[in-house]
């Protein structure tokens, strides 16, 4: 019994120190791992914001954007459909389908120009509208359009995406830049016609996109844009690409 019991106290003896040592240990564990977890925390914040680019509230030269009309809700669009009437060149619509591809357009300086990638867009500077898909530019000139006999909007210009001064349009905005949540207005420099909508819709093969046009009066709300979908380019991101991608 005595042995019994004297190993029953040594056992329990045993147990308090191991209990002892286990929280000698976790007081150990968590005096390491704690700041190493706020240091992690702390490095991985660090980075964020030190990646997170600067300025990218703004719309700049270089970017891929869609722009929507206020008025409408449809996306500017364009697409390998030539018009039937008027210059026959690729029409330009608008499509209320959201992740349609073909509604990406990537802002470039004005004919003959050039400008830096990343560089904030001025309002009042001067910009053409590239297509992707097709590598054509927003385009208008004086020739009516198929719908309404209004002013035609087309996509034009070669396969490096090159055209003439029919591409060229001045960006309308009430900041110093164009800001990626302002409401826009394009202006046609040639013509002085405003980039809008007239909501009438085309039949088949482009069935219920609606008709883009120039239109006179700025005062309509069919001339109001705003930015939507896009990727936006950041300088850092231009420097760093600089050998690789030194012109539009």
């Amino acid at each position: 019994m005595r042995q019994l019991k004297g190993k029953t106290k040594e056992t329990n003896k045993q147990k308090k120190e191991r209990k002892k040592e286990f929280m000698e240990n976790k007081q150990r564990v968590f005096t390491v791992v704690l700041p190493t977890v706020a240091a992690i925390f702390v490095i991985i914040a660090a980075y964020v914001y030190v990646k997170t680019p600067k300025g990218t509230n703004y719309v700049t030269c270089g970017s891929v954007l869609k722009l929507m009309n206020v008025d409408y809700n449809v996306r500017l669009h364009s697409h390998e459909v030539k018009y039937g009437s008027g210059s026959g060149q690729q029409s330009v619509t608008g499509t209320n389908v959201k992740e349609d591809g073909n509604s990406y357009w990537i802002v470039k300086a004005e004919s003959g120009k050039q400008c830096i990638r990343g560089k904030p867009i001025r309002c009042g500077d001067t910009i053409r509208l590239e297509h992707i898909a097709t590598k054509k530019n927003l385009h208008s000139h004086l020739v009516s359009s198929p719908l309404t006999g209004k002013q035609e909007v087309s996509a034009y210009g070669d396969h490096k995406g090159e055209g003439d001064s029919g591409d060229n349009w001045m960006l309308i905005c009430q900041n110093d830049f164009w800001e990626r949540d302002d409401t826009i207005m394009l202006k046609h420099i040639d013509t002085d016609k405003y980039l809008a909508v007239t909501g009438r819709t085309y039949s088949s093969p482009i069935s219920g996109q609606v008709e883009v046009v120039g239109e006179y009066s700025p005062s309509s709300p069919h001339t109001q844009w705003s930015v939507m979908e896009g990727l936006f380019i950041h300088p850092n991101d231009f420097r760093a690409q600089h050998n690789q991608h030194t012109e539009l």
